[in-house]
């Protein structure tokens, strides 16, 4: 699978919105993904394509994913979220020099519905608050990561795994 291609799916599966985010726990998140499809043709589980992944990037590329305070690690992707983040609804699971931004555009009850753009991509999704320490999201948009414009979906689950973070440092 293309690099390009997989980081763009992160990046729209990390663009959801954390409204009501005091409701979450501070700490160490783990993000999977499934269902994944790109022009109605399924995609393997993220798990599969990261453990792919780990072994094409170089130690150099690695780092550079640390340093935007992305992990893979566990069975998916790993964010450390801060208190001041989560008391702020500035919980940054999006690169800020991404370009990507999200609007709430509905709110009842545990779900949210909203739509998301990033210089490449753009959409509308539905994330569920299943609890503080669980959420999943629901995503469907239209991305350009190849040169070509295509139509993905994907399901999200967020799990919180502690409020130690590790080495996995918080995003600015």
């Amino acid at each position: 699978m293309n690099v390009r291609l997989l980081g763009l799916f992160i990046a729209c599966g990390l663009s959801i919105p954390l409204a009501q985010a005091q409701v979450l726990q501070p700490g160490l998140w783990e993000l999977t993904s499934s269902n994944m499809q790109v022009d109605g043709q399924q995609l393997p589980d993220l798990q599969v394509m990261l453990g792919q992944l780990q072994n094409m990037l170089t130690p150099e590329q690695k780092a550079q994913l640390e340093s935007q305070g992305l992990t893979m690690g566990g069975k998916g992707v790993r964010v450390c979220l801060t208190p001041d983040q989560v008391k702020s609804e500035e919980v940054p699971l999006t690169d800020p020099k991404s370009g990507c931004n999200q609007q709430i555009t509905e709110r009842s009850g545990n779900q949210w519905k909203f739509r998301f753009s990033c210089p490449k991509a753009q959409g509308d999704g539905v994330a569920t608050f299943l609890s503080d320490r669980e959420f999943t999201t629901q995503v469907n948009g239209t991305f350009n990561a190849t040169g070509i414009q295509q139509k993905g979906s994907m399901d999200t689950r967020a799990v919180w795994l502690g409020q130690n973070c590790g080495t996995v440092k918080p995003r600015a």
